[in-house]
């Protein structure tokens, strides 16, 4: 047998595509149970909230939801080095505003009440979780809570580049 066939075969067996160029590998298709590594930068209302460029990529496990529903439907299906602007609605990304997320609580339970803000970000336990909630407002008496996510209710714009695909 020639050598650039046993080469193929064993390049076959291994998984990889053998045709055009010899050794090229196949690319793959994100698809479920994939481990996509991408770069990505996140927009909301025209001003950049999030991006992993000047850092490590994100890498996650395609179909386990591990990135907000919108982003890993929008992925299915494209290949390493592949870049796609992606528009995610609320209800596929961190999801509406609840209002019943919104909760006063009295200010004397807040250790350091003083130096409190409105926009600040507090942290705490309810039901033996840890909670995240951002203060509205602020008087003599109460603190008010927002509980839901900071990005629930925003569409989402994210610029996105494949880097790997396994």
């Amino acid at each position: 047998m020639p050598f650039p066939i046993k080469v193929c075969l064993l390049a076959l067996t291994a998984g990889l595509f053998c045709g055009g160029k010899a050794g090229a590998m196949e690319k793959f298709a994100i698809q479920k149970g994939s481990t996509v590594t991408i770069h990505y930068t996140l927009k909301v209302d025209r001003k950049m909230v999030d991006s992993s460029i000047d850092r490590e990529p994100l890498t996650y496990v395609q179909g386990l939801g591990q990135i907000v529903p919108g982003l890993e439907e929008q992925l299915i299906g494209l290949n390493q080095g592949d870049k796609k602007h992606v528009t995610v609605s609320p209800d596929k990304g961190y999801g509406p505003i609840y209002p019943d997320a919104f909760q006063n609580l009295p200010r004397k339970t807040f250790k350091n009440s003083k130096s409190l803000k409105v926009g600040d970000v507090v942290t705490g336990q309810f039901n033996g979780g840890p909670v995240r909630a951002t203060i509205q407002d602020i008087d003599r008496k109460n603190v008010s809570l927002n509980l839901n996510h900071p990005l629930a209710g925003k569409i989402l714009e994210f610029d996105v580049e494949v880097v790997k695909v396994k």
